[in-house]
């Protein structure tokens, strides 16, 4: 169970984070779990991923932000590993590193980033920027057919355009 404190400033961050959204990202908590976040990430024009949708999940733990979150990728894209955990300074890879005072938007803002690097990290892929345009162009389907994935719940049900998602 989430500590009081947590629970405040993850519905803090969720209301910044829909008052001024991450470009190219957008994010919500489980509506069963706080400590569940699902994030969608656009593939960034001019990039491998571009025309891709990418969606994965934030766990944060019950401490948090004392602590990091964990961060996962769900859409193949050629970048990082799918269903495994993601290895960044602002992840549970690497508490010592953590910041209290990164926030949910800072992550995804990271997690972007990160993404358009090339650095091996635990839980990346090495890939040709051929194989990541394929997942792109694959992504939008694969996330429509698999059910563990709420991504087409969660916002294609909500929206006419998936492209209108994103700002």
């Amino acid at each position: 169970m989430a500590e009081k404190s947590c629970v405040k400033r993850l519905q803090k961050e969720y209301r910044a984070l829909c008052k001024e959204p991450v470009s190219h990202v957008v994010a919500r908590p489980s509506p069963n779990d706080i400590l569940e976040w699902h994030y969608v990430l656009e593939g960034s024009e001019g990039t491998p991923f571009a025309g891709g949708y990418y969606y994965g999940k934030i766990k944060f733990p019950p401490e948090y932000p004392y602590k990091p979150p964990g961060i996962t990728m769900i859409t193949p894209n050629g970048r990082f590993m799918t269903q495994k955990k993601i290895c960044l300074s602002m992840s549970d890879f690497h508490p010592e590193s953590w910041n209290p005072m990164w926030s949910v938007s800072s992550i995804l803002t990271g997690l972007l980033s990160f993404m358009m690097d090339n650095s091996p990290t635990t839980g990346s892929v090495n890939t040709t920027a051929a194989e990541k345009q394929r997942l792109a162009k694959a992504s939008l389907a694969f996330n429509s057919q698999h059910s563990e994935n709420c991504f087409q719940s969660m916002w294609i049900s909500t929206t006419s355009s998936s492209s209108s998602l994103f700002q």
